[in-house]
């Protein structure tokens, strides 16, 4: 039984007492049945309310599972990632790359860096890598 329902029920069977109307007992009585109705009245809009945007949030909830499927998707590749994974799959070569034009960070992997240059996903500046070593590994004598 609801909670309507149920304060229907009680609101008939005062209506059916039949209760001298003149006293305060039975006045306060009917005025605390009708105060029960409204506040039925304002839980039951709220669960529709909350009805639908569980509906709305369920929504979003599949949008951006589907958004990070397709984000993501060269990151799920191994499912293996734990510290013994020699696959590769799970290395932390991505660099973030500040663009000089609008500030926005850009995060790319070693691929991009050899390939010498991109274009910013915010501005369309392209962003050119020139890396020079400055390690002893190959020296000209």
């Amino acid at each position: 039984m609801t909670l309507a329902e149920k304060i229907a029920y009680i609101k008939g069977l005062s209506d059916g007492m039949k209760l001298d109307e003149s006293k305060d007992e039975v006045k306060l009585i009917k005025e605390i049945i009708a105060a029960l109705e409204d506040v039925a009245y304002d839980i039951e809009e709220q669960d529709e309310v909350i009805g639908e945007m569980q509906e709305q949030l369920d929504a979003v909830d599949e949008d951006l599972d589907e958004l990070e499927e397709f984000v993501y998707e060269d990151f799920d590749d191994c499912d293996c990632c734990d510290d013994d994974c020699d696959c590769g799959c799970c290395d932390d070569d991505y660099f973030e790359v500040e663009c000089p034009a609008c500030g926005e960070v850009i995060c790319l992997d070693e691929s991009i860096l050899d390939e010498g240059s991109i274009e910013c996903p915010a501005c369309h500046e392209t962003l050119e890598f020139d890396f020079d070593c400055d390690c002893d590994c190959e020296e000209d004598d």
